[in-house]
């Protein structure tokens, strides 16, 4: 395994027209494991504020125990979760929901909920003790409803919908969570190849006109490098490579992390590396 290659800033603030100021949420020296396993010992990560980044790597190396360790979802065996200057698992739950969303790998819903009542869910960590619902939240319910393409789908239930609707569903309750820093956990999972472009489209209009941080587990690495303004390869539980994807993602990075031979070449629509696999019956 090689040493991981860090090649730009990590604390760098966003400079996206229009961003707000976001915290910057960081890792320092987490432990995570499961069941006495360690998966993850002694890992640094800083998210760039006002930044896309995207995490990659092969599968089982620890990208989503980090994400849900980030978010705490998963508890920590050691180190410790920053945003700003505010320990994460010192926090009133309510108070990181209102600054941290979450969309785990696997969501389910409630028995009989329907798409609306779902995505008012997200509202929350915003309403009084009494949870009390306003205009204002059904004004923002809606308009996540509209941007993830499930308005027509309000009334009905869940569990009727097929997988890739409910993922936009579950994506609609994060955005109408209205938090500064948002992680998704392979957000483009059950989705098309239309739809996965509409999602991460929807990603960078919600980074680039509200400075919101965002942090997402990828499987598709091209589409990674194309929208990610800071990519993260792990292997192994650790940070092999890290920064802009131009510089990060060479055949020698692929290699290291996913054991794969590899052509790296300028994606002919955005200039950004594109991923071309060798396999065993062709040659490089």
């Amino acid at each position: 395994m090689t040493a991981a290659v860090r090649v730009t800033d990590a604390t760098g603030t966003s400079d996206h027209p229009g961003a707000a100021r976001s915290d910057t949420l960081r890792a320092e020296g987490v432990v995570l494991g499961y069941d006495g396993l360690r998966v993850i010992d002694g890992l640094d990560l800083t998210l760039p504020p006002g930044k896309i980044t995207a995490i990659v790597g092969p599968n089982a190396c620890g990208k989503s125990t980090l994400l849900r360790g980030l978010a705490r979802l998963h508890p920590l065996d050691g180190g410790r979760v920053m945003l700003g200057d505010e320990d994460v698992s010192r926090m009133a739950r309510r108070d990181l929901a209102r600054r941290v969303g979450m969309l785990p790998q696997s969501s389910i819903a409630p028995d009989g909920v329907r798409v609306a009542e779902l995505v008012a869910r997200g509202r929350y960590p915003h309403q009084g003790w009494f949870g009390r619902h306003s205009s204002d939240d059904d004004a923002v319910v809606l308009a996540a409803l509209e941007s993830t393409g499930v308005g027509d789908l309000a009334d009905r239930p869940v569990q009727e919908l097929s997988g890739g609707q409910r993922q936009r569903v579950w994506i609609a309750m994060v955005l109408a969570q209205q938090t500064d820093v948002v992680l998704l956990d392979e957000p483009t999972t059950f989705l098309d190849v239309r739809h996965q472009l509409d999602l991460l489209d929807l990603l960078t209009e919600l980074n680039r006109t509200r400075g919101t941080t965002v942090a997402m587990v990828l499987h598709e690495l091209n589409l990674a490098a194309r929208y990610a303004d800071h990519l993260v390869v792990m292997s192994a539980g650790k940070i092999v490579a890290e920064g802009n994807p131009n510089e990060v993602l060479t055949s020698e990075v692929v290699l290291s992390a996913f054991d794969l031979r590899a052509q790296v070449v300028p994606d002919p629509v955005s200039g950004s590396p594109l991923v071309v696999p060798v396999g065993r019956f062709h040659s490089a």
